[in-house]
């Protein structure tokens, strides 16, 4: 069996993408004066060797290896949405480099861009479907002047290396918040990158089912009351915010926001970015915005008992709000309010809706692997038996770039309060109401559902199989 090829991230820019698909070559040793190369061993010829060493300047060496291991290298180290990028030097001299990094991020769908250092080394990393992976290493003399230029960009202090900073870059493509940390050998950067334009968010796109997406529609088109959406950091919260903001965005509507950050805008709404440290909160900001004769109002995130009092009160004075909240399932979400200090009889008067959500990648349709399914396989207090047999694993091919995955979707558990469940608020026995209710559905159902209909692993869904 052919050992798996690894490309060091130091070795990877020693050629182009365009260099590396078309002559089916990896970099394997990179020196001096001499580059020793993985070959597809249908392309190993002394012309192609003249030829790059006339390409690259260097003696070329070549390591024949199967073809098929010099295409899952391809996919994995040179992915051809690369080629955009690939003729851009990536020197940290120059002065553009943070410009083609960020280019390279775009062209790779990434989210988020890591700069870390430790003792001796310091490294990028690309967050791509909710994955990181490292892409380039960084000599620790020169981290330090990436750090000041990032700054710089943001506008920050660059003097300042004790204390966290929050700050952010403006480009035509998308803005990008930046984060950052001071650790145990220097400071680390986190860069957000944030579509600027939310015009083509759509709910029916997201990934509902025909019956939540009429269950949410309808909580939506309500004069007033309370919507929260929960879920972890990158679950697509703020997505179906936008989203439902796009539908209500009218001429005969005021609808203000305060978001921490701001990751979309939309014409015409009044979007406010949070500053905590001048006391614009989102309990004062709130306060503030009942003074303006909003209809709707959005809320970034409910994070203590004033905000969620607030929101409470806002929606009583006929005001629609529209909010996150971090728990786990949507009726977690009402023990959450009542821990926060909200009072039951209020979450039941003005909660409308209650929706979880989550990301789940989906399975290479063209790589999956079947496997049957064993009752070990699953957390241990999961409920079994479920009607299963078999689920898919997966595996990795060059049309998923080896990850075995291709996109992803979401799950929604969507909770409609109709006058059964407010008087289950009431009286605080909501936990017992659906314990007993064999056709609710919850988030671990709706993860088990898509792991039977085999469109996702269990390896992806098994965090949400153990938290409900």
């Amino acid at each position: 069996m052919t050992n798996e090829i690894i490309v060091l991230p130091e070795n990877q820019h020693s050629i182009s993408s365009d260099l590396a698909n078309h002559y089916r070559i990896l970099p394997k040793v990179v020196s001096n004066d001499t580059l020793e190369l993985y070959v597809d061993d249908s392309h190993n010829t002394q012309d192609a060797k003249d030829e790059l060493e006339l390409f690259l300047g260097k003696n070329i060496l070549f390591s024949a290896v199967d073809a098929s291991e010099i295409e899952k290298g391809l996919s994995l180290y040179y992915r051809k949405e690369r080629q955009t990028t690939s003729n851009k030097s990536l020197n940290i001299d120059k002065g553009d480099f943070l410009i083609n990094l960020l280019d390279e991020a775009k062209s790779l769908k990434s989210s988020d861009i890591h700069f870390e250092i430790y003792e001796e080394s310091s490294r990028i990393r690309f967050r791509i479907d909710g994955q990181l992976i490292e892409r380039y290493k960084v000599e620790r003399e020169n981290y330090l002047e990436l750090v000041n230029k990032i700054k710089i960009k943001a506008k920050l202090n660059i003097t300042e290396k004790r204390l966290p900073q929050d700050g952010r870059i403006t480009t035509e493509a998308f803005d990008i918040r930046v984060s950052i940390l001071p650790t145990l050998f220097g400071e680390k950067i986190v860069m957000r990158l944030l579509g600027q334009d939310a015009s083509d968010i759509d709910l029916n796109t997201l990934g509902f089912q025909k019956e939540e997406l009429d269950h949410y529609l309808e909580a939506v088109k309500k004069p007033n009351g309370i919507i929260l959406i929960s879920g972890p950091t990158g679950s697509g919260k703020t997505t179906t915010l936008y989203a439902t903001l796009r539908l209500l965005n009218d001429s005969r509507r005021n609808i203000v926001t305060v978001e921490d950050p701001i990751e979309y805008t939309l014409k015409g709404i009044n979007q406010v970015q949070l500053k905590e440290d001048i006391g614009l909160t989102f309990a004062s900001a709130l306060k503030s915005f009942l003074r303006q004769d909003p209809d709707v109002i959005m809320l970034g995130e409910i994070r203590d008992s004033e905000t969620a009092l607030m929101a409470i009160r806002a929606s009583l004075t006929g005001h629609l709000v529209l909010s996150t909240i971090h728990t786990n399932s949507a009726i977690g979400t009402i023990s959450r309010l009542i821990d926060m200090g909200v009072p039951s009889y209020l979450i039941a008067e003005t909660l409308n809706l209650s929706v979880a959500q989550r990301l789940v990648r989906k399975l290479c349709d063209n790589c999956k692997k079947e496997a049957e399914a064993h009752k070990e396989d699953f957390p241990i207090n999961f409920q079994f038996p479920y009607d299963i047999t078999k689920y898919y694993k997966h595996v990795g091919c060059n049309k998923c770039y080896h990850t075995g995955y291709k996109g992803r979707r979401a799950i929604y558990e969507v909770l409609t309060i109709d006058n059964t469940i407010a008087e289950a608020i009431k009286h605080n026995t909501i936990t017992k109401l659906f314990s007993n209710d064999e056709n609710y559905k919850s988030l671990s159902d709706k993860a088990f559902d898509i792991l039977a209909e085999g469109e996702t692993s269990l390896e992806e869904i098994y965090s949400i199989l153990i938290n409900i």
